[in-house]
């Protein structure tokens, strides 16, 4: 089952509050620990709190602090959008999102209201939180003043916009749906999308005047309204409302049922009579009476009035005069308030009737496994790393990028660095960038009290290749080699290099010096895909030329655990140019016999193939080409079956999709050193030196 659900709407007025209360009530009928968290609320004006949050907190007695239940403002959130920093906005949201995740069976979420001035502005950043969280939806839209016809139109375009944003929509419900017709709802809208249709389940609540009307109780808070009788009225509907100003033998012809009487304060006759009309059978029940311009009736007046216990009709006063008192009415929210028991059980048995609430659980567990997000996986990556800090030596320090990549990971406490190069010269171009690396160890290699040892080890281990003492003098001269030597004797726990140097020169000295894991054969490498929407990993791409079927069988393995390391779901596809027994060669063939000896030494590891890797990442063409496989449209580690392969699809893949290409990262050493491409940027940098904190953890562990 889903561990996480985002409730989001398009549009202000969708009664979304009712859907939430179904939505916790149906989970915590199951599920023992489940959290509110909305990563957007409304400013908080003179101390008050978020609505819905202190609605559930209270209706539900969930154990939580309020202060966890959100992330930001939509104001804050606005100023970070319009600033440039929506990074720091999502790593925000995530951040919160995450310690609920950590601690809690199940977070239920709650997109934003559409108060503010921009629903455009609000909508796009609910897709945009929504996707980088990762989590199902359940689009909720309204029917509210709209034909049929009109509301089933905007619920297809609101989830063709939500697919397109690559959100997994579970399901939709159609809420406040008013059709006096009596048209049939199809029970599943087929949405059309760039690659085909898509059928989403849909629910439809029918509009409950009740829910929508708000209480006199509401003119408390909405008009900030003084209650001066009737308190046990409170829970009384306005069905609309009526502006006394003409004389009480005009006025009384204009009373209805459930209207609310506006009058000025020091209209004792509109108030004496309004009473009155609640006693007399000739006249409709009111809902009450709102005095306007912080006027009181004379003291005669109320003297008279606080003799009459007989009358139920509340009062109330506010200090705006009495057209500006009508206009805000006007506007006025109706809400599901904490404690109003009877429009809670309204909504609840209203979204029971309505919602199947079996079929909305089959939903659940039948929903794509939780995706790892491109920024939840970046935002894990340097949490993960600063849980337990290691040390990375990073042999390129003159290197701008490096050092400003440095500053980012010193400040983020990711891990604990070792830069090398001339000390006089790192220290200068510190200065000048204007950075800050005062807790970084910068040290002149060749100047180290550990070179002589560096020399005599790498000798003693390379001796049988021939090499001499002045060939190990050179090779510790060297930063790359001498940093690898540094991991070898723990002097630090990983390296990272490759902004300036080849990927050959980088991993060369690995594979002299650390070597590989036990039980290991070869090196391999992955990449980490991140798409718009999802992490996907790709091997081997970057090491093996030709990999054997035994070698192939190896880095599916090491590849899957990789994935597994990083919060990645392993489903791995083997790929090839045939899927399944379609095809025959000596290249299809060598997949083939290496997919049966990964599944010989790891038959709980879900992996398919040969199998073509449109078929391996796209459903619908699973469904054709490989029906019932576990892995086939689903798959989350792609394996290719040469580098040849490997390099190019990784490449064509992160420049016509627009992906951040991770790595390569490499898998079988007994220690981490990782490559950076040459073209890298400082946040590939930054990522790669917390990708390889996280492995050296893994060591630590071992």
């Amino acid at each position: 089952m889903q561990r996480s659900l985002y409730i989001m709407a398009q549009e202000p007025r969708s009664g979304k509050s009712a859907v939430v209360l179904g939505i916790m009530h149906l989970l915590m009928s199951s599920i023992p620990e489940v959290a509110f968290f909305r990563p957007l609320i409304e400013p908080e004006a003179e101390g008050r709190r978020d609505h819905d949050i202190d609605l559930v907190l209270n209706e539900f007695k969930l154990d939580m602090a309020y202060e966890d239940t959100y992330a930001c403002t939509l104001d804050e959130a606005m100023n970070l959008v319009s600033s440039g920093r929506e990074d720091q906005l999502i790593e925000k949201v995530l951040s919160r999102f995450s310690e609920l995740r950590e601690k809690y069976d199940f977070v239920l979420c709650e997109g934003s209201d559409f108060l503010g001035p921009d629903h455009n502005f609000e909508y796009d950043l609910n897709l945009e939180i929504a996707g980088a969280m990762g989590t199902p939806v359940l689009a909720v839209t309204s029917g509210f003043g709209k034909r049929p016809d009109e509301t089933l139109e905007t619920t297809r375009l609101t989830l063709e916009a939500m697919l397109q944003a690559e959100l997994d929509v579970l399901a939709v419900i159609i809420n406040r749906f008013s059709d006096p017709d009596g048209h049939e709802v199809p029970r599943e809208l087929e949405v059309m999308t760039s690659s085909g249709p898509v059928t989403i389940p849909a629910w439809v609540i029918p509009e409950k005047p009740s829910l929508d009307k708000p209480t006199v109780a509401d003119l408390i808070d909405g008009m900030d309204a003084e209650p001066l009788y009737g308190a046990e009225g409170l829970d009384a509907l306005v069905d609309c409302y009526v502006v006394a100003a003409m004389k009480m033998h005009n006025f009384l012809g204009y009373l209805e049922p459930g209207a609310l009487v506006i009058t000025p304060g020091d209209r004792s006759d509109i108030l004496l009579s309004s009473l009155v009309s609640r006693i007399s059978g000739n006249y409709p029940n009111i809902s009450g009476i709102l005095l306007t311009g912080g006027l009181l009736p004379e003291k005669s007046i109320r003297r008279l009035i606080e003799g009459c216990i007989e009358f139920p009709t509340p009062v109330l006063t506010v200090k705006t005069p009495t057209y500006e008192t009508a206009r805000r009415i006007g506007k006025l929210r109706s809400r599901i308030n904490p404690g109003d028991q009877r429009r809670i059980a309204s909504a609840l048995g209203l979204f029971e009737t309505h919602v199947d609430a079996k079929a909305l659980k089959k939903q659940f567990q039948a929903a794509k496994p939780e995706r790892i997000t491109p920024k939840m996986f970046e935002f894990s990556l340097v949490q993960r790393a600063r849980s337990n800090r290691q040390r990375v030596v990073l042999p390129e320090g003159m290197e701008d990028r490096i050092l400003r990549a440095a500053d980012i990971l010193l400040r983020r406490d990711a891990a604990d660095l070792i830069l090398l190069g001339e000390e006089e010269r790192i220290h200068n171009r510190i200065s000048q960038l204007g950075l800050r690396l005062d807790k970084a160890v910068i040290m002149d290699h060749r100047k180290s009290p550990h070179l002589d040892k560096y020399i005599d080890t790498y000798l003693e281990l390379r001796r049988h290749k021939g090499i001499v003492r002045d060939d190990a003098r050179d090779a510790m001269s060297d930063a790359t080699y001498f940093a690898t030597m540094m991991v070898y004797f723990d002097h630090a726990d990983a390296m990272v290099s490759g902004s300036i140097n080849t990927t050959a020169h980088t991993i060369r000295p690995a594979f002299e010096i650390i070597k590989t894991q036990p039980g290991a054969t070869i090196v391999s490498s992955v990449f980490f895909m991140c798409l718009r929407s999802r992490v996907l990993v790709f091997g081997d791409c970057a090491v093996n030329p030709n990999p054997t079927a035994p070698q192939l069988a190896e880095i599916a393995i090491q590849s899957a655990h990789t994935a597994r390391t990083f919060g990645i779901e392993p489903l791995v596809a083997m790929v090839s140019y045939s899927s399944g027994a379609s095809g025959h060669g000596e290249d299809v063939d060598r997949v083939r016999e290496a997919v049966a000896i990964a599944r010989e030494k790891a038959p709980d590891l879900p992996l398919e193939g040969p199998i073509q890797y449109d078929a391996a990442i796209d459903p619908t063409v699973a469904r054709t080409k490989m029906p019932g496989s576990r892995v086939a449209g689903r798959a989350t580690v792609f394996i290719f079956p040469d580098l040849n392969t490997g390099n190019t699809t990784y490449k064509a893949v992160q420049r016509a999709a627009h992906a951040v290409a991770i790595g390569p990262v490499l898998q079988g050493l007994k220690k981490p050193v990782n490559d950076l491409s040459r073209g890298c940027t400082v946040a590939d940098i930054v990522n790669t030196v917390a990708i390889t904190a996280i492995q050296a953890q893994q060591v630590d562990a071992q």
